[in-house]
């Protein structure tokens, strides 16, 4: 039986009423929605929206003031110690790729499981080259991020994401950094992950990838969710004035 057939209702994701401000700046204005097991999730919304910084916030690398965000059962609170298992569980790629220039493809990937899940060495190394052969890179293991393409980058930022075996997969706005032709490398192996029955929440501007892959879409705007739907009904039969607006000026693009 897949994961997918698994997937249950049960939320893994819930957040009630959640507030963030930069200084005097409320970027978060009380965001409550929750994500069940195996959900594929796209949110969307324009530049300054808010919806960054909500999903920064479901690993803690953003700290929310005010509301509740509980992520597989551990509320995050400033405990360190639910914070560390939260981000066990969940991995991330970055709209810039955050590998290690000093390490290879192969030592990037293995990094995580061998300091923090204590793998041995040799069961990390054929666990990366296993991931590297999934996003069809296996021959950049032994060279270096600068000598390999942006969307060859993000395809081992992804692998790196996955050797920590995470249960919820966190995609902030992953092809924006990208050369056009190199988008489609990486969302393709976006799509593999979404329909082995990975929970996906995914930042991204690429509605084609949206009204394919995602279960609903969600739409930020002024750091509130405006409207969110099944994308057939998100796409074809917008409620709100401003998600129709947002949809005619991207689907433009």
């Amino acid at each position: 039986m897949s994961t997918l057939e698994n997937a249950t209702n049960d939320p893994i994701i819930v957040c009630e009423d959640v507030h963030k401000w930069f200084d005097d700046f409320h970027v978060l204005k009380g965001v409550t929605t929750s994500f069940r097991k195996g959900e594929r999730a796209v949110i969307c919304g324009p530049s300054g929206s808010g919806k960054s910084t909500f999903i920064r916030t479901l690993n803690r690398l953003e700290e929310h003031q005010r509301g509740k965000i509980v992520v597989d059962g551990i509320e995050l609170t400033n405990d360190l110690r639910n914070i560390d298992l939260i981000r066990r569980e969940v991995g991330m790629v970055f709209q810039q790729f955050n590998l290690f220039p000093h390490l290879t493809n192969l030592q990037n990937i293995t990094l995580g499981p061998i300091r923090v899940r204590k793998m041995p060495k040799s069961e990390a190394e054929s666990v990366a080259l296993a991931l590297l052969e999934r996003v069809d890179i296996a021959d950049q293991a032994e060279k270096y991020p600068a000598e390999i393409s942006g969307g060859q980058q993000q395809r081992v930022a992804i692998a790196r994401a996955l050797a920590m075996e995470p249960k919820i997969m966190l995609f902030d706005e992953p092809t924006s950094a990208l050369d056009p032709e190199m988008i489609t490398e990486v969302l393709d192996v976006m799509r593999e992950l979404a329909h082995s029955g990975m929970t996906m929440l995914v930042v991204t501007h690429e509605m084609g990838f949206a009204r394919e892959v995602a279960d609903r879409v969600l739409f930020f705007d002024e750091g509130l969710i405006v409207e969110e739907a099944a994308p057939a009904e998100f796409f074809d039969n917008p409620q709100h004035e401003r998600t129709k607006l947002f949809i005619s000026q991207t689907l433009q693009h």
